[in-house]
């Protein structure tokens, strides 16, 4: 019987311990293994593969009907070894509006590697087109994109760059598995930051990527994974798929909170925009429509009197959590551009990560916040 995604996500991907029957499995620290002599063990070092890692890269490989999953000790540890499937020289194509730590990465490390890499605006077709005339070895998506919302059409895009000869990666992290499926709409490998919406909890620094059946990226990137070492280990493994257990339910209700934020953000009188597809407002609410199931828990809005009045606005709040990061099951506010310094976004931009308290208490607190004077 083919199990949904809630019910996978409900039973965390594991059986019953056989040894004990426990619903949870147990946690396997051990880093090594015994090698007996003239037969092949199935675990020989934590850093090649652990019985904990080994569960939640199957559940992941599971849940985005991928052929393989490789699981890192963070997100950005995940991005970097994708990016570090390709040789010196290769060109990279991005979009103009993408979380910031890739744009760190490329220029404080890939540099080096001499990597090569463009922006364009993957909202436009025409211009992805034009910017593809060049020879690309990877397009890198996000959609909706950190922290400005902007919709990319991921089954157009991709099919575009797979007629150029360059592979897609796609980064999942806003939308988990149950929003979205790149893999599904034509990306070669989809990324998460597990540390946000699949953990949910504020405690586990992970990452993920998940290659489609049949690529020829997996054997490389698993390469990368156990040679360079920069594997997730055992209990943040376990831990992930404790939080994982609650995640159809917390993004059911982050969604519904982050509709329910932007709308009232979207006639606040000192709000100039809010960036959120699920607004029929939004110029890529269709194209979201169209390849996804939810809107998402994340938001953004400008303030009309400028970066100061966003500050302010952070600094009053008391419910919302003023702290980076997001997915959780606290929200989270902050004024993005103090985060930011390589990204050019609105000084006056406030992100938003949507928790599961009441939304009336979400509400109550924005409306404080924007008090004037």
């Amino acid at each position: 019987m083919q199990n949904r995604l809630e019910t996978l996500l409900a039973h965390a991907g594991y059986d019953p311990d056989p040894q004990t029957g426990a619903v949870i499995p147990p946690i396997n620290l051990a880093t090594t293994f015994e090698r007996v002599p003239g037969e092949d063990p199935r675990y020989v070092y934590t850093r090649a593969t652990n019985p904990n890692r080994e569960q939640f890269e199957s559940l992941m490989a599971r849940l985005e009907e991928g052929g393989d999953a490789m699981a890192f000790a963070s997100g950005m540890a995940a991005i970097s070894s994708v990016f570090q499937l390709f040789e010196p020289g290769d060109r990279v194509l991005l979009p103009d509006n993408l979380y910031y730590g890739v744009r760190k990465v490329l220029a404080d490390v890939f540099s080096r590697w001499k990597l090569r890499y463009d922006y364009v605006d993957t909202t436009d077709l025409s211009a992805v087109e034009e910017a593809l005339r060049e020879p690309t070895r990877l397009l890198w998506l996000e959609t909706p994109s950190n922290p400005l919302g902007h919709i990319t059409d991921l089954r157009a895009i991709s099919q575009l760059a797979h007629d150029k000869g360059a592979h897609v990666a796609v980064d999942g992290t806003f939308t988990t598995p149950l929003l979205q499926r790149p893999l599904e709409l034509g990306a070669d490998v989809v990324v998460h930051s597990v540390t946000k919406f699949l953990s949910g909890h504020s405690d586990v620094l992970a990452g993920v990527a998940v290659v489609k059946e049949g690529s020829e990226l997996a054997g490389p990137l698993r390469e990368i994974q156990q040679s360079y070492g920069a594997v997730l280990d055992p209990f943040s493994a376990w831990l992930a798929m404790r939080g994982m257990r609650t995640l159809a339910v917390r993004i059911r209700t982050q969604c519904l909170n982050a509709r329910r934020i932007a709308d009232f953000l979207s006639e606040h009188p000192q709000v100039a925009a809010v960036h959120y597809p699920g607004l029929p407002s939004h110029p890529g609410r269709d194209t979201a429509r169209s390849q996804m199931d939810d809107f998402g828990g994340m938001l953004s809005f400008e303030m009309k009197d400028g970066a100061e009045a966003a500050k302010e606005v952070v600094r009053r709040c008391r419910v919302f959590r003023r702290a980076t990061s997001l997915g959780g099951t606290e929200s989270l506010i902050e004024h993005r551009a103090s985060i930011e310094q390589l990204s050019a976004i609105p000084d006056s931009l406030i992100r938003v990560s949507t928790g599961i308290e009441h939304i009336d208490d979400l509400l109550d607190d924005l409306s404080q916040a924007l008090r004037e004077g």
